[in-house]
């Protein structure tokens, strides 16, 4: 199994420690930006070949985890765990914030609609990706999730 990882100024391989990832979820974004001096507001922490499926090519039996995250100053971070490959349907859950808001979006930084329904704050995905750091990929239980599947119909507009 592969940990890899994209957040701020950590380029994979393996996975930024706790303290390197703690600051940017709890300092109040006012005070510290997600990433500062960056023009980036995503970032992934993911395993690849899980159940002995590294040799594998992407696409062809591997399975994968991944944990993507867009931050927002004022909303707090929207998190996408999926698990994909191994034969079988890609599978997502987001963060569940105030599913009220989930028809009215914000851009990223890369200008791509995201709904606002699903930012939670920045104290509780850090517990989210704490756990999923501790439990070595696992969904954590920390936080409410939705299901992709279980999100109305143009939650995600074309950008």
């Amino acid at each position: 199994m592969i940990k890899d990882a994209y957040f701020h100024t950590f380029l994979g391989p393996g996975w930024p420690t706790l303290e390197f990832l703690e600051p940017y979820f709890t300092h109040p974004a006012k005070d510290f930006g997600w990433f500062p001096n960056s023009s980036n507001d995503g970032a992934s922490i993911n395993l690849q070949g899980l159940d002995g499926t590294e040799h594998l090519p992407w696409g062809r039996g591997r399975k994968d985890i991944d944990l993507a995250m867009w931050g927002n100053r004022d909303l707090g971070v929207l998190l996408q765990y999926s698990r994909i490959g191994g034969g079988v349907p890609r599978q997502d859950w987001f963060s569940r914030g105030d599913l009220t808001k989930i028809k009215k979006w914000v851009r990223t930084l890369h200008n791509d609609p995201m709904p606002v329904g699903l930012y939670i704050p920045f104290a509780e995905a850090w517990k989210a990706v704490k756990e999923f750091i501790e439990a070595e990929g696992q969904l954590p239980t920390s936080i409410e999730w939705i299901k992709g599947e279980d999100l109305p119909e143009g939650t995600f507009p074309d950008p």
